[in-house]
């Protein structure tokens, strides 16, 4: 009997500890689930607010854009008219030439000079339309940083009220192949470069 009473002690012993033991490693999981919740929580709210403007939308609307475009695109027109003007000029040269060569109207020294002279033309038109090509391509350039500062200056203004901590430029075909639809602030951006450039523009 006493051997018997020893057993159920011992077993309820043994119970009461296995007990305290599961009791308190489920706490301690209960506690370490709630951290990852709160941190994961944390993540959230601390992750950085995102907005996106189409840029080709943009500038579609930047009248700024435009307005630089038929610029150019004057400056291209009369760069072609003064380069074709001077080719016509090359052309007609050289064929007097060659007609005063086949009548034998030309001594050999002052074929010899126009020749020289008509090559000297040549390569002066090959330079001028050289020229008139990369300076082109500079004021697209430059054209192209400026749309692009004014746009980077005015989304400076626009986030001291909005205080995104990036906006992000999306092209069809870019890095950025998906973006939620309550990310874009284009419309808003257009209106606002556009308000901001009429406005200086009357000044």
């Amino acid at each position: 009997m006493k051997k018997l009473s020893l057993v159920i002690n011992i077993v309820i012993g043994v119970a009461i500890i296995v007990l305290y033991v599961l009791h308190f490693t489920s706490s301690g999981k209960v506690t370490n689930e709630k951290s990852e919740v709160n941190g994961l929580e944390s993540i959230k709210t601390e992750f950085p607010s995102i907005a996106f403007v189409d840029f080709d939308t943009l500038l579609f609307k930047y009248d700024f854009y435009y307005d630089l475009q038929n610029d150019l695109e004057e400056k291209r027109n009369t760069s072609e008219a003064e380069l074709n003007s001077r080719s016509r000029a090359y052309e007609k040269e050289a064929v007097d030439f060659q007609e005063k060569i086949q009548k034998g109207l030309l001594t050999r020294s002052t074929a010899q000079q126009l020749e020289q002279q008509l090559l000297q033309e040549q390569q002066n038109l090959l330079q001028l339309r050289d020229n008139l090509s990369l300076q082109l391509m500079e004021e697209e350039q430059v054209m192209n940083r400026q749309i692009v500062n004014n746009i980077m200056e005015y989304l400076k203004e626009y986030n001291k009220q909005h205080n995104y901590q990036y906006v992000i430029s999306y092209r069809f075909g870019g890095p950025l192949l998906f973006a939620h639809d309550s990310l874009d602030i284009t419309r808003e951006v257009a209106e606002g470069i556009n308000e901001k450039y009429n406005r200086e523009k009357k000044k």
